[in-house]
């Protein structure tokens, strides 16, 4: 009698068969409000409707206010058109997870923030009320910060776009203040053939220094640039990727060149908290009539004494007949 052999089963086959591909998982849908500013003298708008098209696309949900980019003259069209949901509402779109802000949350807001919301937006810790600080705990929201978003490099991303876009509009709004269409000393900041160039001083070589810089010099104008930091001074100079006249900021020197300048910027920075004031009043009214000063660190209490806050209706007081913008 012949042994009962074992039935061997195999799973091997000639028919082709599908390859399993590991699926990725669908992430998260977001739910992002983007509310009108009411800030004073607020015009940008965090998201133009190109972003909110991609955001839309990638399966995420976008709830615009009515006329939240009217300002920045993109139309709730061309947002509904990317994509977004358009509320007349200002209650209904505070109500999203996440908000998406270009101004700082306002006192007239919190009411309307949401428990555990997230809110993307620029902060300014130092110029925020206890009591402000204090609502937005009590309703947990978690805030980040634009001006301390850092990247792999260790750079602040946001903060330098913002801080390339000041310096590059600088020596623009020196250049139409100095023209005598706006009563100024009818002079152009330089590059004409047989005639001294304009004298621009720049108090700072931070990026905003480096972007004034590079605009000066390609308008013509002669350029001196001072600055405490002498790694930075030799920085710019490697990135202009030419020699300009640098020099710590010693009161004597620095007031000798003032006086003989059409143009001073004021670009210094502090990252702990107001920027250093370098430029006294007597300096200033030392300076020749009709020049202009430009205090591009007057949101964190201005490198000159004689610097205030103006608005975009009045942006220019004159005092010791110099301009100050």
């Amino acid at each position: 009698m012949a042994a009962n052999k074992p039935v061997i089963s195999t799973s091997f086959s000639y028919e082709t068969l599908e390859e399993t591909l590991d699926i990725k998982p669908h992430g998260a849908k977001l739910h992002i409000g983007i509310p009108k500013e009411i800030a004073f003298q607020e015009n940008r708008v965090s998201l133009i409707p190109d972003a909110v098209s991609v955001l839309v696309s990638n399966g995420h949900e976008v709830t615009v206010e009515h006329n939240a980019g009217a300002s920045s003259h993109y139309t709730d069209k061309e947002y509904a058109e990317a994509g977004a949901k358009i509320v007349y509402d200002r209650a209904e779109v505070m109500k999203a997870p996440i908000l998406s802000k270009s101004a700082p949350v306002v006192e007239e807001d919190l009411p309307l923030l949401q428990l555990n919301q997230t809110i993307i937006s620029p902060i300014h810790l130092s110029a925020l009320k206890k009591e402000h600080i204090e609502k937005m705990m009590e309703k947990r929201i978690t805030a980040l910060s634009y001006e301390n978003m850092k990247d792999a490099s260790g750079t602040y991303p946001i903060v330098r776009s913002m801080s390339e876009i000041a310096g590059s509009a600088v020596m623009l709004i020196a250049g139409q203040y100095l023209s005598s269409f706006n009563k100024g000393k009818g002079v152009l900041l330089g590059g004409i053939s047989g005639i001294p160039p304009t004298k621009v001083v720049i108090i700072g070589a931070g990026i905003v220094g480096e972007f004034a810089t590079r605009n000066a010099l390609a308008l013509g104008a002669s350029v001196k640039v001072f600055d405490n930091n002498v790694y930075r001074l030799k920085q710019l100079q490697n990135n202009l990727g030419q020699r300009v006249w640098t020099s710590v900021l010693e009161p004597r020197i620095l007031a000798k060149q003032l006086k003989t300048c059409e143009v001073a910027v004021g670009a210094l920075s502090n990252e702990f908290g107001r920027a250093p004031v370098v430029v006294t009043e007597e300096m200033v009214a030392a300076m020749r009539p009709g020049s202009i000063i430009i205090d591009v660190a007057i949101d964190r209490g201005g490198c000159f004494e004689t610097s205030e806050l103006t608005s975009h209706e009045s942006p220019t007081f004159v005092q010791h007949d110099v301009i100050h913008y």
